[in-house]
């Protein structure tokens, strides 16, 4: 995923914006980066890897590097960022959130016309910073080419600006998949991913940008260079996972949705009058924890932590390069509390199921440590499809979802034209999607949350917001 934040002040922000990004590392475990302008120096950059150590080890000592009263820094899951780029445009640095699938063909669009090149990286990969920065570049202003990249883009891409006069250019992706946000106090604007962050810098709520809209900020004023577009598709994957839980998108704060969205979970299984045996409900930490209080509150069995994660020196996601290695350190993380386990019947509420591997891993680790069931539930409907607007689910293909997986070990590639009875917990093939899982994972019992019940919960007209992930409609 990714997130930016900046600040265009009257004063130096250095450490607000060492802050800032700090408040982003939920959403990226690959790579940060760090910019600055100062009417001295000019524009500056640092870019380190933060994927064994977090954001604040590595970015400790930049205020002995760097100095602004402009700003911007990123946390990214792909490639490094910022860039400082040098065109007719002007000197910039530049960052972005979101993914372009349609890369190759842009690039080599770009190079039968340019007599340009990219610099490449291991693999012949571009950086697609780079690449979206040669789109902008063909414009004869920011906005133009802003407007030209959005619009050539097949994906998703909200974009930073830091210019060479100081000022932030702020762009929200062409169908506001995914949050931009403006603060304001009295020394200047913020710009984030995430209001929180900036709210606990000083910085009060002025507005969230629409649909492809884009501004400018300087310490003085934000003003409009392109208003919003009115077709408009946040991602819901923000409240049911990505999000921070003291978070708001459009107005919904992210615990909030996951507290209704657990109750909504209880009432279909009191309908179903399948909570007898239940002797706690837990989460699967950390983002399925609140779903699962609010299922406790709704259904009436009592909430516990049958197990921790330890976070002391696992503070943050840790992402090692190859799936044994990443489950292990899953694994590791865990410790149980036997009392809350040996004997009882658990349910476990979970954000989602996407391949299933880590999962697996922690109902067994459930079952070795005396629990006589484990019950699951997830808090989202089967996820059908890759995401190819911003990989939230780090998958490369279809099939490397456990649902789909499932499904052809079920009925064959047939299976697959019946994606939307698979994903109808009231259809013959829905029943028989969870109970392949229940047997696959050594589930007691699995259900998951309805489309209907994720919108409701996030209480958004439904047509403002991508559901794509699980049922395929762009």
């Amino acid at each position: 995923m990714g997130g930016f934040f900046g600040i265009s002040s009257r004063r130096d922000c250095m450490l607000d914006v060492f802050f800032g990004v700090d408040y982003h590392s939920h959403l990226g475990t690959k790579r940060a980066g760090m910019a600055a302008w100062d009417p001295e120096i000019g524009l500056q950059r640092k870019i380190h890897s933060i994927e064994n150590a977090p954001f604040r080890t590595k970015f400790e000592t930049i205020f002995q590097e760097m100095r602004g009263t402009s700003a911007m820094g990123c946390i990214s899951d792909s490639d490094p960022q910022p860039l400082l780029i040098r065109s007719s445009l002007g000197v910039y640095s530049i960052c972005m959130t979101g993914v372009i699938q349609n890369d190759d063909k842009l690039i080599d669009q770009y190079l039968s016309f340019s007599g340009g090149h990219f610099d490449s990286m291991t693999g012949g990969r571009i950086n697609q910073t780079e690449l979206l920065a040669a789109l902008i570049n063909q414009k004869s202003n920011f906005t133009e080419g802003i407007l030209f990249a959005q619009k050539s883009i097949e994906g998703t891409a909200s974009i930073l600006i830091l210019k060479e006069d100081g000022h932030l250019i702020a762009a929200r992706d062409r169908f506001g998949r995914l949050p931009v946000q403006v603060g304001r106090s009295e020394d200047g604007f913020a710009v984030s991913f995430e209001s929180f962050a900036y709210q606990k810098l000083g910085y009060e709520d002025w507005r969230e940008l629409g649909s492809g809209e884009i501004v400018e900020l300087s310490p003085e004023e934000c003003i409009q260079l392109s208003p919003p577009r009115k077709e408009k598709k946040i991602c819901s994957f923000l409240w049911s996972y990505y999000g921070y839980p003291t978070s708001t998108y459009e107005g919904v704060n992210v615990e909030a949705m996951r507290y209704r969205n657990g109750a909504l979970l209880a009432e279909q299984d009191l309908e179903k009058g399948s909570l007898e045996e239940i002797d706690y409900v837990g989460g699967v930490p950390d983002s399925g924890t609140p779903h699962a209080i609010g299922y406790a509150n709704r259904s009436g069995r009592p909430f516990a932590r049958a197990f921790i994660k330890y976070t002391p020196t696992w503070s943050r996601s840790f992402m090692p390069a190859t799936q044994a290695d990443r489950d292990k350190i899953a694994k590791m993380k865990q410790i149980p509390v036997h009392s809350l386990i040996q004997g009882k019947d658990l349910l476990f509420v979970d954000d989602s199921i996407v391949r299933g591997t880590q999962l697996r891993e922690t109902v067994e680790f459930l079952y070795e440590n005396g629990a006589s069931a484990v019950h699951m539930r997830s808090a989202c409907p089967p996820i059908m499809y890759a995401c190819k607007y911003l990989n939230f689910s780090r998958s490369n293909s279809d099939m490397e979802l456990i649902a789909r997986r499932v499904i052809v070990e079920l009925e064959g590639e047939e299976g697959l034209e019946h994606l939307a009875e698979y994903a109808d917990r009231n259809t013959e093939r829905g029943r028989k999607l969870r109970e392949a899982i229940c047997e696959k994972f050594h589930f007691a019992s699995l259900e998951f949350q309805s489309l209907e019940g994720v919108i409701q919960a996030i209480g958004l007209d439904p047509c403002e917001l991508c559901t794509y992930c699980w049922d395929g409609k762009e």
